[in-house]
């Protein structure tokens, strides 16, 4: 799970990076509470914990986030020390 004080550092990061969308995601943190629980892990998308929503949503943001470098963005931002 990503903590609260894990999600203030993050939350902020991430709304400045990702892409915007015609709606808001709903589940933005649990989301990238499985991308990170799987990159913590080394563990294949299905195997993300049902409790952290759907594997493909995990997988589908991640890979569109890739393509659009977000990742690189996020990771370069001034002053970030991987919060990954």
């Amino acid at each position: 799970m990503v903590t609260d004080e894990r999600w203030a550092v993050l939350g902020p990061l991430i709304e400045a990076c990702r892409p915007r969308a015609r709606v808001p995601p709903c589940h933005l943190r649990r989301t990238m509470a499985a991308i990170l629980w799987r990159h913590e892990n080394g563990a294949k998308w299905r195997a993300i914990p049902a409790e952290l929503g759907p594997w493909w949503m995990a997988a589908q943001t991640f890979i569109r986030w890739s393509r659009l470098g977000v990742w690189e963005r996020l990771l370069g931002m001034e002053g970030c020390r991987h919060p990954l």
